[in-house]
């Protein structure tokens, strides 16, 4: 009975050894929900940061090229509106008048008459 005692002893702490690398094996590592819930909600803002950078800056190359049109349209409004301008300089000028009113309208210009007249 001595023995059966003694190999009980000297179980015991090999059963206890056993038993604590069972339930290392067995159970399963704790899982921090609450980090696991911060780390999501930090990837979406993230993501949503990321979305609104993103969307910025195609709003404002988006811009840029509807400047460069605009741009573009009021230097060939300008270009067009000197083009018109010389035209009506040109449509004005008295020699232009002259010609049409001889050739067109049959018009003569008067010759010179000097009257004078005493008092």
């Amino acid at each position: 009975m001595n023995r059966k005692r003694k190999s009980q002893a000297l179980n015991k702490p090999e059963q206890k050894e056993n038993e604590a690398t069972l339930t290392l094996i067995t159970t399963r590592p704790r899982l921090n929900h609450l980090l696991r819930s911060r780390c999501r909600l930090f990837l979406i803002i993230f993501s949503i940061f990321a979305m609104a950078v993103v969307i910025r800056s195609g709003i404002s190359a988006s811009r840029g090229y509807a400047l460069v049109a605009t741009q573009e349209n009021a230097q060939q409004l300008e270009l067009e509106n000197e083009r018109l301008r010389v035209e009506i300089a040109q449509l004005k000028s008295p020699g232009r008048i002259k010609q049409i009113a001889e050739d067109e309208l049959g018009m003569i210009v008067p010759r010179k008459t000097y009257f004078s007249h005493d008092r």
